[in-house]
Formats: C-alpha cells, sequence, structure tokens
C-alpha cells in the first residue's frame, strides 16, 4: 500500500524533514590549548520552523507568532528509575545555556552543511531523545496501572491532592479580565459554564462553545471536586497548583509592554511558592501545574519577543506541567490534549455520541477546515488547499479566513461527515483540530510527527498507524505526493478499523467531561489524567 500508516520506527528512521535553511549550531570542542573553542555553524531549518538540536547544540523554534529563539537540549535524561514517585524526583534536562561566540579563525570553522552524514546523526539522536522520554512517560503510566491492580486500589490512599488557595490575581482576576484578554474579542461567554462556554443545541447534549484556551479554568473546576481532594496539606501526596498561566501570556500577546511587565504575574508566583512549607519539603517536585498555551509561549529567550519566561525560571524545572503542547526536549512537560467542544456528563452523553458518529454518512472521502499561511512559505498548507480543490470532489476545504470555521458546529458537521481530515502544522506543530476530528470519528492525516506522536503519550498509542495516517511534509511541498490520491488507496476495512478503534478505544479519554460529569464506565482526559500522576 502507497500510504504511511506509521509506526514509531519509520518515523525515527524515514521521517526526518530535508535540511532548508539556516540556524546557529553550538559545537563545544575540547582542546589542549585553549581549553575549549565554540564554533558557530550551519544547520537546518526544521520545516514548519522547528529547528532540531542534539546534546552539544541547541533546540530553535520559529513560527509567524514567535520570534526565533532557542533552548538547550541538553545531555540523555535519567530513565533507569522511572517508578511512580520517581517520576516527580526527576531531575532536569536541562543543560545550561551556552553563549554565543564565533571564531576569527577560519581553519576552525565548519560547515556542517557540506556533510550530510553528520547532519543524518544528528537529527537522528535529537529524536532518539524525544523517543526515549515518550516511553519514559508510557513506561511510567504502564507501571503505576500494574501496582494499582496488583494492590487492588480503589481508594485515595496515597493519592490525596492537595489545591492551593492563591491570591486572586493569579487566576479568578484574569477570568474577570475576559473582556480585555484579545483585543478584537470578548471572551467573557467562553468563560460561562465552569469556562465550557455556551451550549451548542444543534450539535446534541454535552456540547459548548469551548474557547481553545479555557483549558486551565477547565481543569480547575475538575479539581476542586476530585474525590482524593483534601484539605490539610500534610496528608497530600500531590500539590496542584492553579495558577492560570495562559491567561496571563494571552493578555500581553498584542500589548507593547516590556518584559518586565510580561513576567511579572509568573515571577510573583514562584515568590509565594516558595513562601510555602509544602514546596521547600520538596523543591516543588510533588506540585503540578495545568497551562493552557503551548510551551514555547512560557519559554521566552530573546529580549522583546513573544511570550513570558515563565517555564525558563530556575524554580520550575522540578514540577510536572501539563501542556497543549510539550517541549519535546523535557521530560517534565508531558502534553495533554486540547480541550474540544464536547463534554460529556454521563457514560450515556459517551455512548450516543459514540453511536452517533459510527452511522454517520461520510460523504467526503477527506476535508481540511483552515486557511493559508502566505506569509510562511516553509508551510504546506497552500499546497495542500491546492490538492484539495483540484481533488475532483473528494476532498472539500473549509476556509477559515473568511469566518468559516467561527461557528464549531460548522466544523464538527464537516468532519463527521468526512472519512479523513487534513492536519497540518500551523503556528506550531500541535493543532486543536486534531482532537476535533478524532472526537468527531474523522481519521487524521499528519505531516508532522511533532503534531501527535510525540506529545500525548498518556492519551493516544505509540502505534500510530491505530488512528493516523502520515504522509512526510516534505513530498507535500515539492509536489512528489498527490494527497487524495494517496488516501484514496486506504481501503473500506481499512478505514473502518481505525474509525472503530478512535471512537471506541480513543475518544472517551481525549474529552474533558463538565464540572459535575459522573463518568463510570468511561475515563476522560482529566480523570485518566490525575490517575496517572497521583
Amino acid at each position: 500500500m502507497a500510504i504511511s500508516l506509521v509506526r514509531k520506527r519509520a518515523v525515527a528512521a524515514n521521517r526526518i524533514p530535508k535540511a532548508t535553511g539556516l540556524i546557529h549550531l553550538l559545537l563545544r570542542r575540547t582542546l589542549p590549548n585553549p581549553p575549549a573553542i565554540l564554533l558557530l555553524m550551519l544547520l537546518l531549518v526544521w520545516c514548519s520552523s522547528t529547528l532540531l538540536s542534539v546534546s552539544f547544540f541547541h533546540v530553535c523554534i520559529s513560527s509567524r507568532k514567535l520570534n526565533l529563539y532557542c533552548v538547550s537540549a541538553g545531555t540523555r535524561p535519567h530513565f533507569e528509575d522511572f517508578t511512580s514517585r520517581s517520576y516527580y524526583n526527576t531531575t532536569s534536562t536541562n543543560t545550561p545555556t551556552t553563549t554565543t561566540t564565533t571564531n576569527s579563525n577560519s581553519n576552525n570553522n565548519y560547515n556542517i552543511s557540506s556533510d550530510n552524514d553528520i547532519l543524518k546523526a544528528e537529527i537522528a539522536y535529537a529524536v532518539k531523545i524525544v523517543e526515549e522520554q515518550m516511553q519514559a512517560l508510557r513506561s511510567h503510566a504502564t507501571t503505576l496501572e500494574r501496582r494499582r491492580k496488583l494492590l487492588n486500589q480503589t481508594t485515595c490512599t496515597g493519592r490525596e491532592i492537595f489545591v492551593y488557595e492563591l491570591p486572586p490575581k493569579f487566576n479568578k482576576e484574569l477570568i474577570n479580565q475576559c473582556n480585555g484578554l484579545l483585543p478584537w474579542m470578548n471572551l467573557c461567554d467562553y468563560f460561562a459554564n465552569d469556562a465550557l462556554g455556551e451550549p451548542i443545541s444543534k450539535l446534541g447534549k454535552g456540547w459548548y462553545r469551548t474557547h481553545q484556551y479555557s483549558l486551565e479554568p477547565i481543569f480547575h473546576s475538575r479539581v476542586l471536586r476530585h474525590p482524593c481532594r483534601v484539605f490539610n496539606a500534610d496528608q497530600a501526596k500531590l500539590f496542584y497548583v492553579p495558577f492560570f498561566g495562559g491567561l496571563d501570556v494571552l493578555r500581553w500577546h498584542f500589548k507593547n509592554v516590556s518584559d518586565q511587565v510580561k513576567d511579572c504575574l509568573g515571577v510573583d508566583l514562584v515568590k509565594w511558592l516558595e513562601g510555602q512549607p509544602t514546596w521547600a519539603r520538596n523543591s516543588g517536585k510533588d506540585h503540578v501545574f495545568v497551562l493552557g498555551k503551548i510551551s514555547w509561549d512560557f519559554r521566552r529567550k530573546n529580549k522583546g519577543s513573544w511570550g513570558t519566561s515563565f517555564l525558563e525560571l530556575d524554580q520550575m524545572q522540578n514540577p510536572t506541567k501539563l501542556l497543549i503542547e510539550r517541549q519535546p526536549w523535557h521530560l517534565n512537560d508531558v502534553g495533554i490534549p486540547h480541550p474540544t467542544h464536547f463534554h460529556p456528563h454521563s457514560d450515556d452523553d459517551i455512548a450516543a455520541w459514540q453511536s452517533k458518529i459510527m452511522q454517520f454518512e461520510r460523504k467526503n472521502l477527506v476535508s481540511f477546515a483552515g486557511a493559508a499561511r502566505p506569509e510562511a512559505p516553509e508551510n504546506i498548507r497552500s499546497a495542500l488547499i491546492k490538492q484539495c480543490m483540484s481533488g475532483d470532489g473528494h476532498c472539500r476545504f473549509l476556509d477559515c479566513r473568511v469566518g468559516e470555521c467561527s461557528k464549531p458546529e460548522t466544523v464538527i458537521e464537516l468532519f463527521i461527515e468526512s472519512e479523513f481530515c487534513l492536519q497540518p502544522p500551523g503556528d506550531s506543530p500541535t493543532r486543536k483540530s486534531l482532537f476535533d476530528s478524532l472526537v468527531s470519528g474523522c481519521i487524521p492525516v499528519l505531516f508532522d510527527p511533532f503534531t501527535a506522536y510525540y506529545q500525548y503519550p498518556w492519551h493516544l498509542p505509540e502505534d500510530h498507524g491505530l488512528y493516523s495516517v502520515f504522509i512526510e511534509k516534505e513530498k507535500v511541498r515539492e509536489m512528489k505526493a498527490d494527497v487524495v490520491e494517496k488516501l484514496k488507496k486506504v481501503s473500506l476495512q481499512e478505514r473502518e478499523e481505525m474509525r472503530r478503534y478512535i471512537v471506541y478505544e480513543l475518544m472517551p479519554g481525549l474529552v474533558y467531561g463538565d464540572s459535575t460529569s459522573e463518568l463510570e464506565e468511561f475515563e476522560d482526559a482529566f480523570s485518566f489524567r490525575f490517575r496517572l500522576i497521583t
């Protein structure tokens, strides 16, 4: 079969894009005299502006919204003792950021772009680090599951959660600024119903107009009702910090303010935590944060650029951070699903939706809901749109530039009528639309392994071919792959098997139930996640 139904090894070996541009590579060589020489090198642009590095150089990320900056990839993390509590004792994999210098001696300059073998080896090493971390996170989950079954653990003993009562400026006051977080949109209606938003009656019970940045208050509402919550900090094994850092970042995105202003609230939070005995006793290793924006938004490197430096603070290296997009080389960054519009209250809500989408007529072979990125020529969206619109009626394009995607029901109806949903990277590798398509029973077609495969170890399986199709974005960019034609070759039986797996095995664990949900047969994304970290 001509299509790539991805497996882990295939991703590592064959899914690495070619070099298409320039970055700074810092290579430290130890010589007798002088003791060390720092050399400037040429390497690659990682397709959708993601630039890889290994132990001796830096990861650089840029996008339409993010200025180019680099993050130390660090050394190989230690995975030898990654069992239940050691997860919180894992030291940060960061290495100190190295200052870029140049050497005037041309004999010491090394042009790595002329050595393809070294280039491939370094990319493979960087990907290997990511895969080892994903495997470690999956092993942690498996260990806990086996232990729980062995002990027949059904109580909260050893799983007690303490929720900090933070000063209102760290959460409630951010919610109260809902009409000013974005200059062109009032978000207040989206924060109704415990941040689920207003109901969408057209889609049925459990559907809401949920904003993509509502994850923090949604989680907060659920944690407050967690059955293992305790009110005595001395009894707790896990400490949840309800800091709405994503909303804090959001309010400064489009305002001309200083870095000090952007960072102020996060710095104040760390100071507040350092005054708590519960933080000091384990240096924050048993603390968890939920952040509703991508990791890069909290890792500002360059002065005056996008986002805050909250996750770059020394004090933030030990806690566990749950984010909609993780930084792939940080073990304590864990990816969790973007919030969708489906928030079931009961098992019946989930079962009813499963039955509906399995019986729904799939009129479209392929669909794509999105917009082109003409200002980002490395992005493949324009190529996909062109292929889709010339697909002889087999592909339907929903243009988000003209407001077609502003109504969730329009997008969901498109997805439940489609066999395959194209999910190229956007402003960053991950995409909320991926989860909208999975919840709709539409098989996602991915073009970058960082969109999902290296992000969600506790919610998506290691065998990516069970739920997705992978096509190399370089082949699309170079017009060597006709996406619609490739998808035509996937048999009806294969589609059905993948859809059944998505709907019955994956979907319940990818949605967040409402704040008073009473799920017994199913575990949603919240319940499953907190079961693994307690």
